[in-house]
């Protein structure tokens, strides 16, 4: 039984509800129907997959955490956690968070656009699908930092040897989000690198 539903709570439940259910409604829906290979789903060459997620996981997680701390320092503020509770409990939601918008933004849009057109054109209107789509919540400088992730994970959703895997790119978009949102931030306030 939860006694103490941390702060976060109450603006993850609608957002999982208007955005996330249907991101993975819509990726379910074409894995089911269709089963298509370029999807990702499945773990493609399991050994490069493991070693991108190895090598870009901790470069997303530092790259986040300070790519936020500029941003912060400039708007004059920063959402932290209330606790490590509540960067624990915003962690788990970016755990479910990434593999669906890697599964929506990657699987669906980038990999069906790279089978239906060309890669490079999955891969461009996958990306700014994917950065663009933060606008709706987001300030154009946090909007455009997503750029960060988005292009790396697009490039190896696209060029890592074997049959597409949603597998690496959505173990470092968990990691860059973590440290763009919740642990990141909280770990800056922990550190006094930010006020």
């Amino acid at each position: 039984m939860l006694t103490d539903i941390p702060d976060s709570w109450a603006w993850m439940a609608p957002d999982f509800l208007l955005r996330l259910l249907p991101f993975a409604a819509a990726s379910v829906v074409v894995e089911l129907v269709w089963r298509p290979s370029w999807m990702g789903i499945g773990t493609g060459d399991l050994s490069a997959q493991l070693t991108f997620a190895l090598l870009a996981t901790p470069v997303a997680f530092a790259a986040g955490a300070l790519g936020q701390r500029w941003l912060a320092v400039r708007r004059g503020g920063l959402s932290v956690p209330s606790g490590p509770g509540d960067a624990w409990f915003q962690a788990g939601f970016y755990l479910v968070n990434g593999p669906i918008e890697e599964a929506f933004f990657r699987g669906v849009i980038q990999g069906g656009l790279s089978a239906l057109v060309a890669p490079p054109v999955g891969f461009a209107v996958g990306t700014a699908a994917y950065v663009l789509y933060h606008r709706l919540g987001w300030s154009w400088p946090d909007t455009l930092a997503t750029a960060a992730l988005g292009i790396p994970v697009g490039l190896a959703f696209w060029l890592l040897p074997g049959s597409p895997s949603l597998l690496g790119v959505a173990i470092v978009h968990v990691a860059a989000t973590c440290g763009f949102l919740g642990p990141g931030p909280y770990l800056l306030r922990r550190l006094g690198w930010i006020r």
